[in-house]
């Protein structure tokens, strides 16, 4: 007689914000899986909507908002977790409909939340069942070949204008054996690329007295050079070396010695550190540190050691007490520093910060203005940057491999090690081989640029 099993529940996601929001709604879906339900990839086959959000900025939270409404509207049984779920009285005054309202990272409220919503339907038979938690083997939200691994949470910095530190707490990093071990498994999975973040890379262990863990025999600490190291030490089943890139470094002197791996092979050229301003005024009205001409010269030594090291960053314009002549010298700042990628947002108000409090509010026109002269003068960087590329010969991951077009050629998108997923740009392939794949690192030989992208051939054997 054969045996029906109960329905699994389903489960919709909606995750908004950062990649350390992403791996939150991962973690997530990865506990839900493992207690019997299945994903939804839509609305109407949902029994409860997740909505993870982003309160960083207004505009942010105002993202958040539609999407909460929106899935009300389609679903109507709605749970939101996430940074803006520090609101919750807010939200359920806008939305009173919804299930239930949890912070970010806080876990076990959410899949409680879920249980109560829609109670998993494991019978006997299924809870026979291993259901695996290891970090490394869950539900994944990006491609297969890279991966976000989150080594942190919080943050222990007081920057006024931010607000952090109240979403997320303080600093509290994971143990190195942990993050190591989630690493490990997820290159033995097909991961290519890892890209490590957290609020602030640099600290990472600060927290815990960067204590020492046994890994592989041996003792490692909880320390950004020792995680560097290690995983520069893994390798791809077929023996490779699995591009590590590093986001949200902050730039503390004990960064220098990444940058000799870098060199090696170990670690992948590329440094994402926000720098904000660039102007003394500016760093101090924002309690950042005050040290842009240190480092300029820190960055002329990481390009002598490692001419290939790509370094992205971000900048606030139209902060309070910005003056015309704090601009220009950030301005100059960006020509001398050569930053190979920049993103820029205009400074906005965030409740509860105390950036809001400042003297000397900025008009919008002005911060408007200003964003556009200083898009401006990072695309020239970046062309410049770009087409001194044309002629060389670089190593490019594959994310996406196209169909022929009518004349039987095939195109493929993909990244340089300068170019982070979502963010940076991508370097445009032509004429590829039909088996050529996504997660395949290839070396590409440049033939044009612009002011954001690469355009190439796969260079011959």
């Amino acid at each position: 007689m054969a045996i029906e099993l109960p329905a699994q529940p389903k489960v919709g996601m909606v995750s908004l914000g950062c990649p350390k929001a992403l791996v939150d709604s991962e973690r997530i879906l990865t506990r839900l899986r493992a207690d019997g339900y299945a994903m939804s990839g839509d609305y109407a086959g949902a029994d409860v909507v997740l909505v993870n959000t982003c309160g960083f900025l207004d505009s942010a939270k105002e993202e958040s908002l539609a999407a909460i409404g929106e899935a009300i509207a389609e679903n109507g049984r709605v749970i939101v977790t996430g940074c803006m779920g520090n609101e919750a009285e807010a939200i359920r005054a806008r939305f009173p409909d919804v299930l239930a309202v949890t912070g970010a990272h806080q876990y076990e409220a959410v899949v409680e939340a879920v249980h109560e919503a829609a109670p998993p339907g494991q019978g006997p038979f299924v809870d026979l069942i291993p259901q695996a938690l290891d970090e490394g083997g869950g539900i994944k939200l990006t491609p297969r070949h890279y991966s976000y691994l989150k080594i942190s949470e919080g943050c222990n910095h007081g920057c006024s204008f931010c607000i952090i530190p109240q979403l997320r707490g303080k600093l509290a990093s994971r143990r190195i054996d942990a993050v190591l071990r989630e690493a490990e498994k997820l290159v033995a999975a097909g991961t290519r690329e890892l890209l490590v973040i957290s609020q602030d890379t640099s600290a990472y262990g600060v927290d815990i007295g960067h204590e020492p863990r046994e890994w592989h025999g041996r003792q490692v600490r909880a320390h950004m050079t020792d995680l560097a190291r290690e995983l520069g030490s893994l390798r791809t089943p077929d023996g490779q070396v699995p591009w590590v890139r590093l986001h949200y470094v902050y730039p503390y002197p004990h960064v220098d010695a990444v940058i000799p791996l870098m060199a090696e092979g170990l670690l992948t050229p590329y440094l994402d550190i926000p720098f904000q301003h660039a102007s003394p005024s500016v760093l101090k009205a924002m309690k950042r540190p005050a040290n842009e001409a240190r480092v300029l010269e820190r960055l002329r030594n990481w390009r002598e050691i490692c001419p290939d090291i790509a370094i992205r960053s971000s900048f606030v314009v139209g902060f309070p007490g910005e003056t015309e002549q704090d601009f220009a010298y950030l301005l100059d700042w960006l020509d001398e520093a050569q930053l190979d990628r920049v993103g820029a947002f205009r400074f906005e108000p965030v409740a509860g910060a105390p950036a809001n409090d400042l003297p000397g509010a900025v008009p919008d026109e002005v911060k408007e203005e200003r964003y556009a002269r200083l898009m401006a003068r990072t695309e020239a960087i970046s062309a410049a940057r770009l087409t001194a590329k044309v002629g060389r010969v670089l190593p490019v991951i594959i994310d996406e491999v196209g169909e022929p077009d009518e004349e039987g050629d095939i195109g493929a998108t993909g990244r340089s090690q300068a170019d982070a997923p979502e963010i940076d740009g991508n370097v445009f392939l032509r004429n590829v081989a039909p088996s050529l794949r996504p997660g395949d690192i290839v070396e590409v030989e440049v033939e044009d640029a612009d002011a954001h992208d690469l355009f190439g051939v796969i260079a011959a054997a």
